[in-house]
């Protein structure tokens, strides 16, 4: 069926995730050595972190809101530590900042310009990054994050969600994504057509296999094309 709408997943996908978290994780860090250093004097960096996740596993119904959990976790910090309940939400905006300072692959802004012209462009994403905060929202008619849904990838309900904003069915959808469980799994399941994007050409680890497989986003138009054309 002719294709109407592409979703993207963010993280991994638009831009490399992991050096971004890290090097958030440790300017919050250092904010909080010099505004509340009771809390670092007793948990080095790689020890609050675990702290953290830790923290974060006694709330597995609140696993689809990284957003609420960082700040539950930093008010129970706080109070633990004898300091005011603002170290929560100045905390918090330190490290959203950082995480919001993201860096897209340089394809990434070619592939995305002009698309809407053609698609119904989302985002569905399971983090708390923020397309306009970042300075990229022109891109998108709609971004649904897990917290909104109130499900992570893979359930249903926010691709669901997703595919109500864009006003298609499944079958007129395409999603694309790094994760092969979060996001291929996931959105074959409601019945979308999945691009897996394999950046490190590492062999599919099984389940439906996605319908088409792309090292870097400048393949992706081909395959669009292709399905626009069905």
């Amino acid at each position: 069926m002719t294709l109407r709408c592409v979703t993207f997943d963010l993280d991994d996908t638009l831009w490399e995730c992991g050096p971004l978290l890290s090097a958030a994780e440790e300017a919050f860090y250092d904010w909080l050595g010099f505004n509340y250093p009771r809390i670092s004097e007793r948990y080095s960096l790689e020890e609050l972190v675990s702290h953290r996740r830790g923290y974060f596993r006694q709330f597995p119904e609140m696993e689809h809101d990284f957003t609420y959990l960082r700040r539950h976790w930093l008010r129970n910090l706080a109070k633990s530590f004898g300091y005011g309940a603002e170290l929560a939400e100045r905390g918090f905006r330190v490290f959203w900042e950082h995480r919001n300072a993201v860096t897209l692959f340089d394809e990434a802004h070619v592939l995305l310009d002009g698309m809407r012209e053609r698609f119904a462009v989302g985002a569905i994403t399971n983090g708390n990054a923020d397309v306009h905060h970042i300075g990229i929202g022109h891109y998108f008619d709609f971004v649904i994050t897990a917290a909104q849904a109130g499900a992570a990838k893979p359930r249903p309900e926010i691709f669901h969600a997703a595919l109500t904003a864009a006003g298609v069915e499944a079958a007129h959808a395409a999603h694309v994504g790094d994760d092969p469980v979060r996001d291929v799994h996931g959105a074959n399941a409601v019945g979308m057509r999945t691009v897996w994007v394999n950046v490190n050409a590492v062999p599919w680890p099984g389940g439906p296999p996605p319908d088409a497989e792309i090292r870097t986003l400048d393949e992706l138009p081909p395959v669009l094309e292709h399905w626009s054309r069905r």
